[in-house]
C-alpha cells in the first residue's frame, strides 16, 4: 500500500463528501477508492468512515486520521514545490571537476562572466589530473575528454570539440630545423602528454592521407599548459589542444609544425550523476561553457 497516495485519496474523499466525486477528481474508479479505504481501515484496525447509501461521515478515529493526513499531504506538497522551484532557479552550490589545463584555459576565464550573470550560484572548482568519482565526491558536473563511462548511472552530454596540432618554438625550429614531412619528426626531441597514451602514436592527417608515426617522448607532462610553456621555452616538438595553443600561437611564442597536418579531434563531455543532475545551475553553466568553447 502506498501510504501517501492513500492519504491523498482519503483526504479528497472527505473534502468532496463522496467517493464518486473524489474518484472523478483523481481519475480513478470509485470502487478502487472504496477498496483502498477498506484496506486502510483493516491495517489500522478501526473504522474511519461510516457509510450508508445516502450519506458518509467520519468517525472520531477518521477525523483524527484526516486532520493528520492532511497536514502530511500539505507538507509533502510544500517540499515538492520548493524542490521544483529550487531546481528551476539558477542559484545555490555548484561543484565542478575538470583537468588543470581545462580549468586554467577555459573554465577560469569564463567564470567571472558566468557568476556576474548568476550571482546566486556558489562555485567550487576542483582541478584534478584524474577521473573523479562524480557520485562519491559530490561533483555536480565533471568535464571529460571522450565519453567512456565505467558507471552506467552516469550521463554524458557532448558540449564541444577541440583540435590537436604539433607545436614548437620559433627558436627551436631555427636551431634544429623545421620538419617538412611526418617521417622527419623522429629526428627531433619530443615532449608528450603523460595521460594520453593515444598520443604515443601520432595519426597525422594531411592533404592527401593520414600517416601514423610512433613516438617515444623524452619528456612527459600531465598538464598541457605546462607542456606549452616547455615547448615555448625551446625544448622540442609536442602536441597541444587548440584551447591551450591558441594564446601562445597568437603571441608568436609557438609555431605550428607540419601546419597542413592535424592530429585527431577530441570531443568534450559534461558528465553528471543522472539526468536529474542536469538542473538549472548545471544547464546554465553548460550554456556558458559552450559559448567559451565556440570562441
Amino acid at each position: 500500500m502506498d501510504k501517501l497516495s492513500v492519504m491523498k485519496a482519503f483526504c479528497r474523499i472527505v473534502e468532496r463528501g463522496s467517493f464518486s466525486r473524489a474518484a472523478d477528481d483523481l481519475g480513478v474508479s470509485a470502487a478502487l477508492l472504496s477498496r483502498e479505504v477498506k484496506l486502510l481501515e483493516e491495517s489500522l484496525g478501526t473504522t474511519l468512515l461510516t457509510r450508508t447509501t445516502r450519506s458518509m461521515s467520519l468517525t472520531d478515529h477518521g477525523r483524527r486520521f484526516y486532520d493528520e493526513a492532511r497536514d502530511i499531504v500539505e507538507a509533502v506538497a510544500r517540499v515538492e514545490d520548493g524542490i521544483r522551484e529550487s531546481a528551476s532557479t539558477v542559484s545555490g552550490p555548484l561543484k565542478i571537476g575538470c583537468s588543470n589545463s581545462f580549468g586554467q584555459a577555459i573554465i577560469g576565464p569564463m567564470l567571472p562572466g558566468f557568476l556576474s550573470e548568476y550571482p546566486d550560484v556558489r562555485v567550487t572548482l576542483a582541478l584534478e589530473e584524474r577521473v573523479v568519482d562524480v557520485v562519491e565526491e559530490g561533483i555536480d558536473l565533471t568535464l571529460r575528454v571522450g565519453a567512456v563511462l565505467q558507471d552506467s548511472s552516469l550521463i554524458a552530454r557532448k558540449i564541444g570539440t577541440f583540435h590537436q596540432r604539433l607545436f614548437a618554438s620559433p627558436a627551436y625550429l631555427a636551431k634544429h630545423g623545421t620538419p617538412q614531412s611526418p617521417d622527419e619528426i623522429a629526428g627531433h626531441r619530443i615532449a608528450g602528454f603523460l595521460l594520453a597514451d593515444h598520443l604515443l602514436e601520432w595519426a597525422l592527417t594531411g592533404p592527401q592521407s593520414t600517416e601514423t608515426i610512433s613516438v617515444d617522448p623524452d619528456l612527459k607532462i600531465s598538464n598541457s599548459i605546462v607542456l606549452s610553456e616547455i615547448l615555448a621555452a625551446g625544448y622540442g616538438i609536442g602536441p597541444l589542444p587548440s584551447f591551450v595553443s591558441k594564446g601562445p600561437e597568437a603571441r608568436g611564442e609557438l609555431m605550428r609544425v607540419l601546419p597542413d597536418y592535424t592530429l585527431p579531434t577530441r570531443d568534450i563531455y559534461a558528465v553528471t550523476g543522472s539526468r536529474l543532475g542536469m538542473d538549472a545551475r548545471v544547464l546554465a553553466f553548460i550554456d556558458h561553457l559552450r559559448g567559451a568553447l565556440a570562441v
